[in-house]
């Protein structure tokens, strides 16, 4: 986690100033990374992974600079982060629809259908049960693969071309995620009673 943290803060440092600068919100910031998301998926979805993998990519940049310009500029609030969540979720389900329309447009292959799918509703749990769990006042930032994790792998993916690699890697670790978390939380969650 600490590894995560420092890495981001050294990406968004000189960047969040600038965007303060220009006058960008947090908000416009998490907007402009959605409609990149839906590029990317477009572009993975007819095909080209190479620039799919870049704008994810791209997009993964603006996703943490929305954060990190919130706290600078002190307008981190309770709506935003649901925004930013909910944005998450949807950039999620489009860039797996972007990979599911590339598998069904050429020879469809039935395993990628399959991890497409089981990548998606893994994905979504490792974050529900993660909400779930602070709604109960538990924290439940465990785990071995989120958010940032899935979208670095998929778009390294891409870039190499290996989609069922890529696909298998983030719906097991997703699936590991989704187990570690929930055994976390429960755990935790009886001890609260």
């Amino acid at each position: 986690m600490d590894l995560r943290r420092t890495v981001s803060n050294r990406i968004t440092s000189p960047l969040v100033p600038a965007l303060s600068r220009l006058g960008l919100t947090p908000n416009m910031v998490s907007w402009i990374g959605l409609v990149i998301t839906f590029v990317a998926a477009v572009f993975t979805g007819m095909g080209n992974l190479l620039v799919g993998g870049i704008l994810i990519l791209v997009a993964g940049l603006f996703d943490i600079l929305d954060g990190a310009l919130a706290r600078y500029s002190n307008k981190a609030s309770p709506a935003g982060a649901l925004l930013d969540s909910t944005f998450d979720r949807i950039s999620e389900a489009a860039l797996l629809l972007g990979l599911l329309v590339y598998n069904l447009r050429g020879e469809a292959n039935f395993i990628i259908t399959v991890l497409i799918f089981v990548a998606l509703i893994a994905s979504f749990l490792v974050s529900y049960i993660r909400a779930r769990a602070e709604g109960l006042g538990v924290d439940c930032k465990v785990g071995l693969f989120t958010r940032a994790e899935r979208v670095i792998i998929l778009a390294l993916g891409l870039l190499a071309g290996q989609v069922l690699i890529v696909i298998a890697v983030i719906a097991f670790f997703s699936s590991v995620t989704v187990i570690q978390r929930f055994i976390y939380a429960y755990r935790k969650a009886r001890e609260k009673v």
